[in-house]
């Protein structure tokens, strides 16, 4: 909105300074400070208010240490995190970008649906909260939502490269030449990480249907969109187990993909790193610099002990988010590596569960390969302390971020 009047006011009355809202980067810096602003501002009130209503976490007996503690502590700090990233972007994003569009469908899609697992767990005294089921159904609807979205519509597009840019030689000395692209056109390419010409359209795989096999592609890329938002949600809603896990997790995630958006939309870059243009997708670091300024200020009170706990309020929404953006920018395929300790999480609950059933059938008596899963649970079961895990978590959260950076160059 802010954009829009500051655009108004250059335009029509030349009003000194206005025309730095036309700028990305400044943009993307308000939304980070007003985020962080909102979120401990709004985070405060709202957590003194879950108090007042006594909007308590129920916490089962794991045998865990410190588990007690944690018995009252207010949950649906989601809120917190969802209004850290809608007021800021409502507010300095230009909102016919489809690609903002889709974020934000997403984060009030998947917010709504935690919110309202979190709502039946707490005001229904229900612990189960919203049936598994149900949550798949929110999750394959927004796959199918998304999918849709970016195949059909006329505004997700990516050029190919013509020409590299190169020096040439002027009276004035040498400067370097914009490359040269052709025109935007509808694609279903994305990113093969560690391959020289990394590069994939998805369509080659129904490409056995024949000469017409183009008009049926969204029939491959739908499902893909589902099976990603679906995994990369219940992956930071796993990982939501201790104090500042997911939030941090995330926010390193966040900040990965920011520059990945940023330089896959301007041309300059995407030339020197030899990825895919991306035609208005640099509007995209505007919205991660809210994620990620929401996820740092709900960390304000997540941090051990926390103050209020995400719900799945926030952990759906924030791992709808990734999986979107990420396929947004093509680099979903980059997921198993920045999004690996999400992987991580999920695979240690599936391998967990098939060993212990099939030793149970087996054997008759289930087995376990994790003292508990998700994985960071076994360490608290080995004695480590939330702190130790979390940080040391965050850590490997980097060094996965540094390896997805990597995949830029290591061809």
């Amino acid at each position: 909105m802010l954009y829009y009047l500051f655009t108004y006011l250059k335009e029509t009355f030349d009003l000194p300074g206005a025309g730095v809202f036309q700028f990305i980067t400044f943009r993307a810096a308000m939304a980070l400070i007003t985020s962080l602003i909102i979120c401990l501002v709004f985070g405060k009130r709202l957590i003194a208010m879950l108090l007042k209503k006594q909007v308590g976490e129920t916490v089962r007996d794991l045998g865990l240490a410190g588990q007690s503690e944690k018995a009252g502590t207010p949950t649906m700090g989601g809120l917190i995190i969802l209004m850290g990233i809608l007021v800021p972007v409502l507010l300095f994003a230009k909102l016919e970008n489809i690609y903002i569009v889709t974020l934000l469908i997403t984060t009030v899609w998947m917010g709504a649906v935690g919110f309202l697992d979190d709502y039946i767990k707490v005001f229904k005294k229900d612990k189960k909260g919203l049936p598994g089921k149900f949550k798949v159904i929110g999750q394959v609807g927004l796959g199918i939502i998304v999918g849709a979205i970016f195949y059909f519509n006329e505004g997700v597009t990516v050029k190919e490269r013509i020409q590299t840019a190169q020096a040439i030689e002027t009276s004035e000395g040498t400067f370097q030449q914009l490359p040269q692209y052709g025109e935007a056109e509808k694609s279903l390419t994305t990113t093969i990480p560690f391959v020289k010409d990394n590069e994939f359209d998805y369509s080659v795989l129904i490409s056995w249907m024949g000469d017409n096999y183009l008009k049926w592609a969204w029939l491959i890329f739908i499902p893909i969109v589902i099976f990603i938002i679906t995994a990369v949600s219940n992956g930071a809603n796993l990982t939501d187990g201790i104090d500042g896990l997911a939030t941090g997790t995330s926010a390193i995630i966040g900040v990965t993909l920011g520059i990945f958006a940023y330089v896959s939309g301007n041309i300059v870059f995407a030339d020197y790193l030899n990825i895919m243009y991306l035609p208005n997708t640099a509007e995209l670091v505007v919205f991660i610099a809210a994620f990620v300024g929401a996820c740092i200020g709900f960390l304000w009170y997540n941090t051990y002990p926390a103050q209020v706990f995400m719900g799945d309020t926030g952990s759906l929404a924030i791992g709808g988010i990734i999986a979107v953006f990420a396929i947004a920018i093509r680099k979903e395929l980059l997921i198993p590596i920045l999004c690996g300790i999400f992987l991580i999480e999920n695979l240690s609950v599936v391998m967990q569960v098939s060993y212990f059933k099939y030793t149970k059938k087996k054997y008759g008596e289930g087995k376990r390969i994790f003292l508990m899963s998700p994985l960071h649970h076994h360490y608290q079961k080995k004695g480590y302390h939330e702190s130790k895990i979390v940080t040391r978590i965050w850590i490997t959260g980097i060094i996965l971020a540094v390896l997805t950076f990597v995949t830029l160059k290591l061809r």
